[in-house]
């Protein structure tokens, strides 16, 4: 990531790529990346060395699992997906995600025409 595209904020990859296990199941990390790319509009680029460390934190974390698999090219991947405490930390993410926008939404706001 770089340049134009957006910065992912500290945690949000990780709501990121939980909530896409979620949507679609196990994926094998380049499919993961993909769809978050795909989802942000291209607005986030995730390369290597950005998902492969947040999926081995995941897992470190007991928030994802992982089996070794075939993709859809014949070539052996480990694929992901989303264990019973990575559900219950994805709700409370996005929970919290959902409070710290509105909460933002509200400074967003225009400034109301108030008279002094």
């Amino acid at each position: 990531m770089g340049g134009n595209k957006a910065d992912v904020l500290q945690g949000t990859l990780d709501l990121m790529v939980l909530k896409t296990l979620e949507s679609l199941g196990p994926l094998h990390g380049y499919g993961i990346a993909r769809r978050i790319e795909q989802v942000s509009g291209e607005t986030i680029q995730l390369n290597q060395g950005t998902i492969y460390p947040a999926l081995l934190r995941l897992e470190q974390k007991g928030w994802i699992k992982s089996e070794w698999g075939m993709s859809e090219t014949n070539r052996r991947a480990r694929f992901y997906s989303l264990s019973r405490t990575g559900r219950k930390q994805m709700e409370r993410a996005t929970e919290n995600w959902e409070r710290v926008a509105a909460t933002m939404a509200r400074f967003l706001e225009p400034a109301s025409s108030e008279t002094n």
